[in-house]
């Protein structure tokens, strides 16, 4: 039985402007990111659904002004309702208890 997946880890290194590793699993992710020792943060992103639908969706964001629903808002929305975590040097900063 193959299961069907829902989203993605994505990676955005320290500075950049783009992400640079994507993984299927936050243990794989997590892996990496400790081997090499790399920071930045890791946010797990709902596939065929862009993140303003996403928000929208699950209760997170509702737009109340017209400007809200042009292609100029949707094109940068984010949300911190997404699962994310941060790193500095491979090590989670975000849990005391490093899981990687």
């Amino acid at each position: 039985m193959s299961s069907q997946i829902t989203l993605v880890w994505v990676f955005n290194g320290e500075q950049s402007h783009l992400p640079n590793a994507v993984f299927l699993s936050l243990e794989l992710a997590e892996t990496g990111i400790k081997k090499k020792g790399v920071s930045g943060i890791l946010t797990a992103y709902p596939i065929n659904t862009s993140v303003y639908e996403w928000a929208i969706q699950n209760g997170v964001f509702r737009p109340k002004h017209s400007y809200q629903n042009l292609p100029e808002f949707i094109q940068r929305f984010t949300s911190a309702s997404l699962e994310h975590y941060h790193y500095e040097n491979g090590k989670n900063c975000d849990d005391s208890n490093e899981r990687a």
